[in-house]
């Protein structure tokens, strides 16, 4: 049945046994379910008839904590009513995906303005995700940025901006041509700037405040003849532009917070330092309401002013040290190159003809697909390409981390933003703009430090009570202290109340995770490493074992040839096939073997003529030509008859190999691919061939084994030779013979095993068991598909990388958890000694400017753990 039907009649649908939403009036049971839970529609892709339709329903509807789940055929559409608190919207994307077909949505990055603490980022996640098609929202406060995946055409960006709004912070606007980046830069200079002069203009009142106030204390130095009400009232002009200009951000964010009935750590302060103010005021004009038994008033304009100067100050640390972690991605986006230079046909003469060629300076925003550019030695190259004339090194370490130049000749692709070291050459622009590599690069690290790990989830949930919740013990201790405490019982209650709301720090819970996975990820960028999300970046941590495919991952991808045995029986040694050679010299069998299969399209083939060319061997045309399936060729050179193939091919042609049987047996033993020749029926030698290890295989294998993590190969070649390449590698167990779609079940099988695997591959057909692992690592000379299915990718294709991943993983956890544990205790302990329980037992009362110290550096510590992470070595 196809759509036209369906949509002529929708009762087809139901005779299909997919339910079809008619238009009409909402049942009871409907608006049950509207009232208690949320609802999402997906515009589901890649379904052909009202099976796929069913069978997609069905198997929502039975997901727990789905009430109900509808899939409309026609307009390709699923609506789910479900509770947020049981399924997520992401779980729904995945059954659908698992099913085999897929859900349209859109990521989108905005820049927040406004946030000053973990409530404000747990305020704007849930504004945003509680909107009808937003799949998932994630708002990072060390970046200020917020990350939605959302289905278009149920919701957009001017959506989200509404939302922002609405719960009282602000978004990034960028004009049409604008860079977002730049616009963003921008912006944080100029609150940073302004930061600077209040926090120089505020410290200018606030020293001879504090002086005034000592002095009015202890009745010595500074103007010490004044009377009291008079240095209170000088301490009043001198407090006031601090505590509403200089201070001026904190009642606003209050204010923002209490219109939206929340509160935020700007609650705490403006509450905190304004009870000091007013108290102060009150005391300085009405100083008999305070002169109780013998006790004076005092004014405590210093301490409203010191605390906000100080949490201003912490606030300065904290943006200096959260510029630092952002580097990663500054110097990303510091390797584009502004300038392209471009080959263009200029007019020929009287303007008539083909013109001489003519090189133009453009901006690389204007290159396009199919230019022709010129590089020198020295100069950046502008975009991604393919080398069409010419020959150079390249260093590629700023994008693969790799320091050894690498060369390129005709036919090589090279990378926009590398540098060109020696030779000039012209090459054809493939990708440009956001297509090119680094531009992919800086996406995908830009979205990773904008993600979540799981571990950031408890820190969320604490910020989402933290403010009411020190309010509450901010008024218990005021009460307590006013009812109980010594003489005079309202200035103890007062400075204490001041004292909790001022210490609790919120700001540090809300850096501990994001700043760690920004240094993270972006150190991984710079050692060719890139994480897609939080999420993979704290599974590596766990990783037990590492699945590492053969061919392209462990070995180079491509066969070559390893030995050449010439001569009349076993035990002739082999050629040494690395030397160069004289040029039309060399061993015959090879000349003979490269010459019979020079215009072959085998692998095998294509190998043993590339050896022969490469050593400079003569090849001829063979006049004769026949390919044998699965066994080998026969041709015919300078009229000799030549035979290269595998045993059977030698057996039907009746022709004795057993004099080189030991060596053949030999050369399969070490996972090699022996082929034999033969010349006028006589058996000539061995030609063995194989796809070799990467150099870097054995090191990447030990590393790993070292982190104390198992490895496992898996191939589809037979059991001997993967075991041959295995044993070379260094790896103990081998999964052989295996058909590219059982990948993801051997995957599968290790995890029942109770391991955490991480599945390592680059074709095509290993995207299911990339997808499948709880971490997959692609390599990145590979498939783009095995890119996209994977969680990290190694743009250099060294397999010494999976290693180099995993330890920055436990690094970057390792360093979460000491900023997660640094947050929490700070909180934990420091907010009861600000409530003063100390007092009973050994006089101590915390004064609220310490504690509006200690705030400001909870925050500052946090990011500087954070920063340890730039010494990471892999």
């Amino acid at each position: 049945m196809d759509k036209q039907e369906l949509d002529k009649d929708p009762e087809k649908i139901r005779d299909e046994g997919v339910a079809c939403p008619l238009p009409g009036p909402v049942t009871e049971a409907g608006a049950e379910i509207s009232a208690r839970a949320k609802r999402i529609d997906l515009p589901v892709t890649g379904m052909s008839c009202a099976s796929c339709a069913a069978r997609i329903q069905n198997a929502l509807a039975e997901m727990k904590g789905v009430n109900s789940a509808t899939l409309n055929f026609a307009a390709e559409r699923a609506t789910i009513f479900y509770n947020p608190s049981e399924v997520s919207s992401d779980e729904f994307i995945k059954t659908i995906k698992d099913l085999g077909y897929g859900v349209s949505t859109s990521k989108t990055t905005m820049p927040v303005k406004g946030m000053t603490c973990a409530s404000c980022v747990k305020r704007v996640q849930d504004a945003l995700s509680s909107l009808n098609g937003v799949l998932s929202a994630e708002v990072n406060f060390a970046t200020e940025q917020a990350a939605v995946e959302y289905v278009p055409g149920l919701v957009g960006v001017r959506d989200f901006k509404k939302a922002v709004r609405d719960a009282g912070y602000d978004i990034v606007e960028v004009k049409e041509g604008e860079d977002i980046v730049e616009k963003e830069k921008r912006e944080r200079e100029s609150e940073f700037r302004k930061l600077k002069i209040k926090l120089i203009a505020g410290t200018a009142l606030t020293v001879p405040l504090l002086l005034l106030a000592f002095s009015g204390m202890t009745g010595t130095h500074f103007m010490a003849g004044l009377p009291m009400r008079t240095n209170f009232i000088i301490q009043l002009m001198l407090a006031t532009p601090v505590q509403f200009w200089v201070g001026r951000q904190f009642y606003s964010g209050a204010i923002a917070a209490a219109r939206h009935r929340s509160t935020n750590m700007n609650t705490l302060i403006a509450v905190g330092t304004t009870a000091a103010y007013v108290y102060s005021v009150i005391a300085t004009f009405f100083p008999s309401l305070f002169e109780i038994k013998g006790y004076s008033a005092e004014a405590y304009f210093d301490t409203a002013a010191t605390i906000i100067i100080l949490i201003l100050l912490g606030r300065f640390f904290e943006a200096k040290a959260k510029g630092r972690t952002s580097e990663a991605i500054k110097k990303l986006i510091g390797l584009q190159p502004k300038t392209a230079r471009v080959i263009k046909q200029g007019q020929g003469s009287g303007g008539k003809g083909q013109g001489l060629e003519e090189e133009v300076d453009i901006p690389v925003e204007e290159v396009e697909t199919g230019d022709i550019i010129i590089v020198r030695p020295g100069e950046k190259v502008p975009v991604d390409g393919i080398v069409i004339v010419g020959y150079s090194s390249v260093d590629e370490s700023m994008i693969s981390g790799e320091s050894m130049p690498v060369e390129k000749k005709a036919g090589d692709p090279v990378i926009g933003a590398t540098i060109n070291r020696t030779g000039s050459f012209k090459f054809e622009a493939t990708k440009v703009g956001k297509d090119t590599m680094l531009s992919h690069i800086i996406s995908m690290v830009q979205e990773a430090q904008g993600s979540k790990p799981p571990i950031a989830r408890l820190a969320d949930k604490i910020a989402s009570v933290f403010v009411p919740s020190v309010m509450a013990i901010a008024s218990l201790t005021f009460l307590i202290w006013f009812i109980f405490g010594p003489e005079p019982s309202f200035t103890y209650a007062m400075l204490n109340f001041i004292a909790v709301l001022i210490i609790a720090c919120p700001c540090a819970l809300g850096l501990a995770t994001p700043t760690s996975i920004m240094v993270g990820t972006g150190k991984g960028a710079e050692n060719g490493i890139l994480i897609r999300s939080g999420e993979a970046l704290e599974t590596a941590h766990k990783i037990t074992a590492v699945v590492l495919d053969k061919t392209g991952t462990l070995t180079k991808g491509e066969p070559e040839v390893t030995d050449i045995i010439e001569g009349q029986g076993a035990g002739v040694k082999g050629q040494d096939i690395k030397g160069p050679g004289a040029r039309g010299q060399g061993p015959e069998i090879l000349r003979l073997a490269a010459s019979a299969e020079k215009n072959s399209e085998h692998p095998l083939g294509e190998a043993i003529v590339k050896k022969a060319k490469e050593i400079g061997v003569e090849l001829k045309d063979p006049s004769e030509f026949l390919a044998v399936p699965g066994r080998g060729i026969i041709a015919s050179i300078e009229g000799k008859s030549v035979l290269l193939g595998n045993e059977k091919l030698m057996r039907n042609e009746n022709v004795d190999i057993t004099a080189f049987a030991a060596d053949a047996e030999k050369l399969s033993g070490s996972g090699k691919t022996p082929m034999f020749v033969a010349v006028d029926g006589m058996a000539a030698g061995i030609i063995a061939v194989a796809d070799t290890l990467k150099e870097s295989s054995v090191g990447a294998v030990r590393e790993l084994r070292r982190l104390g993590i198992e490895v496992v190969m898996i191939t589809g070649d037979n059991a001997r030779t993967a075991e041959a390449i295995a044993r070379q590698a260094g790896i103990d167990r081998v999964l052989a013979e295996v058909l590219p779609e059982d990948k993801a079940n051997n995957v599968r099988r290790l995890q029942e095993e109770g391991k955490t695997v991480a599945m390592v591959g680059d074709g095509i057909n290993d995207a299911p068991a990339l997808a499948q692992a709880d971490v997959g690592i692609a390599i990145g000379t590979g498939a783009d598909v095995a890119m996209e299915a994977s969680d990290i990718t190694l743009i250099s294709g060294d397999v010494r990388g999976v290693a180099t991943a995993i330890a920055l993983s436990r690094a970057t956890i390792r360093n979460i958890r000491q900023n997660l544990f640094w947050a929490f205790a700070y909180n934990v302990i420091l907010v009861p000694v600000a409530a003063g329980v100390l007092f009973p037992f050994f006089g101590i009362l915390l004064n609220p400017m310490f504690a509006a110290a200690a705030m400001g550096m909870s925050s500052v510590t946090v990011v500087t753990n954070a920063l340890r992470l730039r010494r990471f070595r892999g």
